[in-house]
């Protein structure tokens, strides 16, 4: 079995930890603590392709707001996500909770630099 970093990497460590506690107070009740939604309502951000195959759309996502149709998994989701109101820095670490829950092992660790960049394009 490969060893994701998160097990390795302090730093993603405690991001993950930070991120836990956001998502555990602001998406907790629409993706619900396995990360698995709710099925034609709110889309799952475990085994999510959308989360995986576009980083950039998910971190927006997570700055800015969503609305409009998105599919995921094969399912349309024309929900409405509002702004949370979280720094850059909450953005990367929930990110990186995400990333790294649920059987999940997607991307990098992100930093609030980096997210800083995505939301400017």
């Amino acid at each position: 079995m490969h060893k994701h970093n998160s097990t390795t990497d302090p730093k993603l460590k405690e991001s993950m930890n930070r991120g836990k506690l956001v998502y555990e107070d602001m998406c907790i009740t629409s993706h619900m603590a396995n990360g698995k939604g709710a099925t034609n309502i709110f889309p799952p951000l475990a085994n999510s392709d959308y989360l995986k195959n576009d980083q950039y759309a998910s971190i927006r996502a997570i700055k800015n707001g969503v609305s409009g149709e998105i599919i995921v998994n094969g399912i349309t989701y024309n929900s409405v996500m509002n702004p949370m109101g979280l720094s850059n820095e909450e953005v990367a670490d929930v990110m990186n909770y995400i990333n790294n829950s649920w059987e999940n092992t997607y991307g990098k660790t992100l930093t609030a630099e980096e997210v800083t960049k995505v939301i400017k394009k």
